[in-house]
Order: C-alpha cells, then structure tokens, then sequence
C-alpha cells in the first residue's frame, strides 16, 4: 500500500529519533515525553478506577441498608393504604416492570438511652418478610435477628457499632426518647419506651451500624403515633435507573406523595464524590500536558537537525504544507505511542492494584486500610470506559496541539539559507 510520503518520512523521523542513531539527546528528550505523556495517562486511570471502586464499594454497602426508592405521604401521616400504594407503584407501566420488591415502613428520630449513655438514633419500623425484598441486609437476617422482632414483645435490632458504643448485647434493655412529652400534673414531661435488644446487624457502613435501630412496623407506628406505615421503599432492577423511576413515580403519583430515590436521599456524598473525581481528572490531566508539551521542545529540535533533508525536500518540489505534515505526523505519533503505552500499563496496574497492595503491605507488614479505620479494608479497583476514553482522547489532542507550533517553524524554513553552510 502506497502511503502518503508525509507521513512515511514522519513514521522514519519518528524511529530514527527513538533509536538515537542521529541525534542520541534528541532521542533522549522524546523518551522522556512519551515516557511523560505514558505515565500521566497511566496515573490518570489508575487514580480514577480506584476512586471508582471506593465509590462501589460504598454504594454496595450503603444499598444493602437502604431501598433503592421510598415512596412517603405528603403530610408525614401515614398512608391511608399502603396495600393500596403499592399496587398503583406496580400499575405505572415504566415502573412495575423495574420493582422487584416492596415493604412499608416507619421511620423518624429518637435518642436511645443505656445507663449515663445516650445516642441519638433513628428507628426504623419494618415488616420483616417484606424487608427482606428490598434489602440485602433484612435479605440475610430474615431467618434469624430479623424474626424475633414480633409485633408486641418490643424487641428492638441495633447496629453494631450503635450496641458498641452503648455497651449493650442481646437480652439487654435500653430507654427510648421518643419525640412528642405527655402533658402531666407537673408539666410536659418526655416519652420513655423500654426495648429489649434482640439483635445486632453489621452492614459495614459506620453511619447506619452507628445510628439505625430496627424494630417491627407494628410496635413502631405505635411508638410514633400513627396510624400505620407512613411510606413504602422499593428495590429496583437497575440500581442506575433510581432516579428516572423516582421522576416518573412522582409524576404519576402526584402531589400527595413524596418520591425520594437514593441518589437524592445521600445527595451530598455523592455530590462530595464527584466533586473530587472532577479535582483530581483536572490536576492529573495537567501532568499529561506538561508531558504532551514537551514534545515541542523535542519537535524544535528536531527541526534545526533535519533543516538540511527539509531544504532538500523543498528543493525537490514539497509544499511548505507537507513539511508541516511532516513533523505533525511525527508528533504525534510520539503522542499516540505515549498515550496508548499509558493505557496498556494503567489497565494493567488497575485491574491488579487489589493484588500488587496487597503484597507490598505484606512486604513491609504494614495495612493500608485498617479496617477499624476505613469502611474497606482492600483497595477496590473499578476502571471505566466513561473515564478511559476522554483520557485518550484529550491526550491525542494535547499532543496534536503541541505540535503545530513546531511543524509551522519547520515549514518557514528557507532552503537556501538551511544548505548555504552545508
């Protein structure tokens, strides 16, 4: 195949500058760009798959806890029939189709009391066979801590860090603070419910196993005063689809429900997230500009070497927008042989960077991520196409940009004045 002769004399610049056989400095300054340009793009996806992969592993375990979407009244009262709700949920022909599973529920905030100890908590009222199609955590309970919370014995399931903290275990008994006092002879005077602890869970996520206590939605709707469950959760098909079913749920349910879904529910975590995925593609990405520029210091003198075979060329009848081609051709395959180097070995360290820690913490006898410190204690990994392809992308054109300064110079290069001392 006969190739453009631009880019067949770039593609030889190119190696010959690789191989040092003409100018072994200029050889040694394109190394390092494409060594520069590799290892931002590699620094890049590395930082970003784990960045994901906390964000995983976090929303894994924060979905084992909580439903996917709750559905509550308006007015905070409880809903007239829940049953009912449920169905009108299913009969919404974008939605039934995605609802895997259903449970009502009572939820509001209390303070716990164990002695001098105090916590402020929420409880969470629920129907233990319905709970157990919406989350993973009432999934796995539901045969053994989740069953002894019958309607009426006020048994009451903590997270284990919430009976850590209080020093309590199961058989105990704690005080409940519960909002609204009872008007007395001597005043106004809070509302105390004794609960025996008939259980712990541990979902691994510090803020629900420090501050949610389950107890059935019978005993709940009494502790809290109304009239039965005041929402009902939902567990989805696709996680990702939360927030379109929350829209379309809202719209067709009207102004007496609320439709909150999960992203909205741990808005600003996810907000904090994002935030800092955004920081750190912007400061990486710097590094592979500073790299991808370097390429035109490597290009300007690659150009005052080679202004003899470009006054030749001109000579010989080419254009000064080949000679431009020229070295645009050769800048940026330098990019492209970075770039694609960089994605090779970031792939490689991110798809193992859970095995490589590992044997380094073991190498030096050090832990990374105590698990009494961090809600993981491995380093998760998750690499995306939605972050590698922008990587690339904005890699090549960074070094196509760097090279259009050098390969103008080079096609400004007058042949008389580049052979006069030859």
């Amino acid at each position: 195949m006969n190739w453009p002769y631009e880019l067949q004399i770039g593609w030889r610049y190119t190696r010959a500058g690789r191989s040092g056989r003409r100018n072994g400095f200029i050889s040694f300054i394109s190394g390092v760009s494409m060594l520069g340009i590799a290892l931002g793009v590699a620094a890049l996806i590395i930082v970003l798959s784990v960045m994901n992969g906390f964000r995983k592993e976090v929303q894994d375990k924060m979905l084992s806890v909580v439903a996917h979407v709750e559905v509550t009244a308006a007015d905070g009262n409880a809903l007239p029939d829940w049953h009912g709700t449920i169905a009108t949920i299913r009969g919404v022909p974008e939605v039934g189709v995605q609802v895997l599973g259903a449970a009502p529920f009572v939820s509001s905030q209390a303070l716990m009391a164990r002695g001098d100890d105090m916590r402020g908590v929420i409880v969470r009222g629920i129907s233990p066979d319905d709970e157990a199609t919406v989350t993973e955590i009432a999934a796995k309970l539901r045969d053994t801590v989740l069953a002894r919370l019958v309607p009426g014995n006020w048994g009451i399931v903590l997270g284990i860090e919430l009976a850590r903290s209080l020093g309590v275990h199961e058989g105990d008994k704690v005080t409940l603070v519960l909002p609204g006092g009872q008007i007395t002879p001597a005043g106004e005077v809070p509302r105390l419910k004794q609960l025996t602890v008939v259980g712990t869970f541990d979902a691994g996520h510090y803020e629900y196993d420090s501050t949610l206590a389950l107890v059935h939605v019978d005993d709940a709707a009494k502790l809290f005063r109304v009239e039965g469950p005041t929402g009902v959760q939902l567990r989805l098909k696709n996680v990702n689809d939360a927030r379109a079913v929350g829209s379309t749920l809202q719209a067709a349910l009207g102004a007496q429900y609320v439709v909150r879904d999960w992203t909205r529910t741990n808005a600003n975590w996810f907000s904090a997230v994002e935030l800092e995925k955004r920081l750190m593609f912007i400061i990486l990405t710097l590094i592979v500009a500073v790299a991808a520029f370097n390429l035109v210091s490597t290009l300007v003198m690659t150009v005052t070497d080679k202004q003899a075979d470009i006054a030749i060329l001109r000579t010989l009848g080419a254009s000064p927008r080949s000679v431009m081609g020229i070295f645009m051709v050769q800048g940026a395959l330098s990019g492209v042989i970075g770039t694609l180097a960089g994605v090779v070995f970031g792939l490689l360290i991110a798809f193992n960077v859970g095995t490589l820690v590992g044997m380094i913490e073991a190498a030096l006898r050090v832990s990374f991520l105590p698990s009494s410190v961090y809600l993981i204690s491995r380093m998760p990994s998750d690499p995306q196409a939605g972050d590698i392809v922008p990587i690339v992308i904005i890699s090549l054109l960074l070094s196509f940009v760097a090279t259009l300064y050098p390969s103008w110079r080079a096609s400004r290069v007058q042949p008389a004045e580049a052979l006069r001392y030859e």
